[in-house]
């Protein structure tokens, strides 16, 4: 007769549970104290930029009676700076401690998400100075990135890249999921002014956390080089492969689309047509779990020819939710659309952070993730600034199919390089010439 009590047997079950979801690798990662620091500030960080857009949004078109085209120039406002200056995070990050950079970009985002809640609540001053500050999150944003897109090396070994970046998936997209469901009900109760404060607080911690994070693997750095000769080494890096920047070319218009969709015309048929923040945020929600979805099988799935099948992933899901809203499906098939279209941009995450950080240099990394950046934020400032045109002139519905079809194109285009359909992690890197 079994003597354990039913709290043993409890622990025992989770454990159990615990294994068949997390390997070893994934488990040896979770006692580690810099990872889990890492993996607790992403957490923040994420729950903070994904919440501040939707309350941002809605409490400018709410709370401001604010029109969508002036939405288009705060929500541009933000993107110009990742144009401008990703390339400037690039350097820094390559530079200089990684976390530290990443320090000062959360504290920018801070800054900005609070004075734009204050703003908010004030609600007296003229409309573009919330634009902005949306100006100074853009910089902490363009600081920030290519650090955080290259810090996981310098904390693991580099067999345990894909276990690290599969729960790096888990913790953002978490952080995704549960920002957006809080997002609706934060804004529904205390209005958009007062969530950017919460959004401001969460930022503000995750600094704190990364200022205690311990770098383990030293990159070598040259700090004498000049800021142009390490910009013309890290486009070396950046064009000798050619599976990266043709990748980076479709995700540049796939941005464009997607963040159009997303920021401005969806709130605006959100409001018009869906019933306002709350579904609109449970919608991105649908989203999100996909997204937690994708990087627990990502984990797991680990295909050889890893950008090929990321980028199918993405062309099979991308545009269904897109065309479902446009022509006014039902909200049931809407959430499962989105859903899936979640699992693909998880699926594609993991895979393309793992192989980039397989194939390019630890020294030129974070230079190499500025220009993946650059590229695929570059058309999204004119994206979001046609969006607000788009529905006065169409409607949202509309626009919104016209994001669909769009997106039916561009998630496909990269499919006819060969190197888009070979390239595999462990393929020898080409030599710099």
């Amino acid at each position: 007769m079994s003597t354990k009590t039913p709290i043993q047997d409890s622990a025992t079950e989770r454990r159990a549970l615990s294994a068949r979801l997390l390997g070893r690798e994934e488990r040896e990662l979770l006692t580690d104290r810099a990872f889990l620091l890492l993996l607790i500030g992403r957490f923040l960080a994420i729950m903070g930029s994904v919440v501040a857009p939707v309350a941002l949004a809605f409490g400018f078109l709410q709370d401001l009676s604010g029109t969508p085209t002036q939405l288009s120039v705060v929500m541009a406002a933000q993107t110009i700076p990742l144009v401008a200056l990703i390339l400037v995070g690039g350097v820094l990050a390559d530079r200089l401690a990684r976390n530290r950079v990443i320090v000062v970009g959360l504290v920018l985002s801070a800054l900005a998400f609070g004075s734009i809640g204050v703003m908010m609540i004030d609600a007296r001053g003229p409309w573009w100075t919330l634009a902005i500050a949306a100006l100074l999150s853009g910089i902490g944003i363009a600081v920030m990135n290519p650090a955080l897109a290259a810090i996981v090396p310098e904390l693991v070994r580099k067999e345990q890249l894909h276990a690290a970046n599969g729960l790096v998936g888990i913790v953002r997209n978490s952080a995704r999921i549960l920002g957006l469901l809080g997002a609706g009900i934060s804004i529904s109760i205390v209005g958009g002014g007062v969530t950017l404060l919460f959004c401001s607080a969460a930022s503000a911690i995750a600094a704190v956390l990364f200022v205690c994070v311990r770098l383990r693997y030293s990159v070598p750095r040259d700090n004498d080089s000049s800021f142009l000769s390490d910009l013309r080494d890290g486009w070396g890096a950046f064009t000798r492969q050619k599976w990266l920047w043709i990748v980076v070319v479709q995700s540049s218009l796939h941005f464009a689309v997607h963040g159009a969709a997303l920021s401005v015309i969806g709130p605006a048929l959100a409001l018009s047509d869906l019933g306002g923040a709350a579904t609109w945020s449970m919608l991105l929600a649908f989203e999100a779990a996909g997204t937690l979805v994708g990087a627990v099988l990502a984990m797991r799935w680990r295909p050889r020819r890893t950008i090929f099948s990321g980028v199918v992933a993405i062309a099979l899901t991308m545009p269904t939710p897109f065309l479902l809203l446009g022509v006014g499906a039902p909200l049931w098939m809407i959430m499962a659309a989105i859903f899936l279209t979640g699992v693909g941009m998880s699926l594609l995450a993991v895979l393309w952070s793992v192989t980039v950080q397989s194939l390019v240099s630890p020294t030129t990394l974070s230079r190499v993730s500025s220009y993946d950046s650059l590229g695929s934020m570059l058309m999204s400032p004119l994206g979001l600034m046609l969006a607000g045109p788009a529905v006065a002139l169409v409607g949202a519905k509309h626009a919104m199919l016209g994001c669909g079809l769009l997106l039916v194109v561009i998630t496909t285009i990269s499919l006819v390089s060969r190197d888009v359909r070979t390239v595999t992690p462990d393929r020898t890197p080409p030599e710099p010439v």
